[in-house]
């Protein structure tokens, strides 16, 4: 079997599983593919198998973020495992081969993960947005590897909100042997994020490859921006205990400045004066709605279930709080069951 496996969990991909599949089969590295699917309606299962997958078949109440991805990595062959999302397109063909030469930076690289591009078709607003999150995670393009020092593992886990401890399984690829110590944990949100957390402190250390890019972007609703923002703060608030600041002063500044990075982007673009004061009434809209789900999102806690289910994009109710800096929080049980 090949020492490799790729990973996808998926649930009706459509034709962005078929560009996902397409561009694994011109990868240089040759690799297991891998899929869990949620009882899909649209025939992925079958468009799995005409690739040369293998795929594992569960029923959409039994998925979870963590979960799924745990079960994933028992039933791969490969002593690393590749995680993909089914609309996470590989850029090129060597997107497996730059990814795994992560591993080889360093002795203890656990976790290696790389940057998204944005689809062809993206809005200004997400096009700037990826390029200006990924290119600040290594601004001379260069790999990087992060690590915790034995006297920084057990500092409070809001100390790693941002760069330090950010990580994403849309694009990324674990050691077998790290994951078997400290797997993913059955949270609903996040389940990347605290995994490099558990990681970190754990004492591996992860990588960020920007020359093994997945092409991989959403151009949501001003609704379903709003209700996205509110899924991710919630989960800042339960992995990290953050809470966005709510005052008017600093959510005037954060806009102005996001305005000022749109306005300095626009230095390159060939455009009209109505067509970029159209563009920048619609950056000022999207940030407008993040600032909104953030500060929402931020406070969950405080919200009634049913109003936590309306504002969630995943339309989910709950919420729970992580107590990583708890007893036991750093290194997690490993799982009783690997191949």
């Amino acid at each position: 079997m090949p020492e490799v496996t790729v990973a996808i969990p998926v649930r009706d991909g459509g034709p962005l599983l078929a560009r996902t599949l397409e561009a694994l089969d011109r990868q240089t590295v040759e690799h297991q593919l891998l899929v869990c699917d949620s009882s899909s309606r649209d025939g992925s299962p079958e468009l799995v198998r005409e690739h040369g997958g293998e795929v594992i078949e569960i029923a959409p109440a039994q998925f979870s973020h963590g979960g799924t991805r745990n079960l994933l990595m028992r039933q791969a062959a490969g002593a690393r495992v590749a995680f993909l999302t089914q609309d996470a397109e590989p850029a090129d063909e060597r997107w497996l081969e730059r990814l795994l030469a992560g591993f080889h930076l360093a002795g203890d690289v656990g976790i290696v993960y790389g940057p998204y591009r944005p689809r062809a078709d993206a809005s200004f607003q997400v096009r700037t947005d990826l390029e200006r999150w990924f290119r600040s995670l290594s601004p001379d393009g260069a790999p990087v590897v992060e690590r915790l020092q034995p006297a920084e593992r057990g500092r409070p886990v809001v100390e790693l909100l941002g760069r330090r401890g950010f990580f994403t399984d849309a694009n990324a690829c674990i050691a077998r042997a790290a994951w078997q110590r400290t797997p993913f944990r059955e949270v609903a949100y996040a389940e990347d994020r605290v995994l490099a957390i558990d990681m970190l402190r754990a004492g591996y250390a992860k990588a960020f490859m920007p020359d093994a890019p997945v092409v991989h972007s959403h151009d949501y609703t001003a609704m379903q921006e709003l209700r996205r923002c509110f899924d991710e703060w919630r989960g800042l608030l339960e992995v990290y205990g953050w809470r966005e600041p709510a005052r008017p002063t600093e959510l005037l500044r954060k806009l102005r400045g996001e305005l000022t990075h749109a306005r300095c982007a626009f230095a390159d673009e060939q455009s009209s004066g109505p067509a970029r004061a159209a563009t920048l009434a619609t950056v000022s809209r999207h940030h407008v709605l993040r600032l909104a789900g953030a500060v929402l999102g931020s406070r969950a806690d405080r919200l009634p279930a049913p109003v936590r289910r309306g504002l969630s994009l995943e339309r989910r109710s709950s919420f729970v709080p992580l107590d990583l800096d708890g007893p036991g929080g750093p290194t997690p049980n490993p799982p009783q069951a690997s191949r």
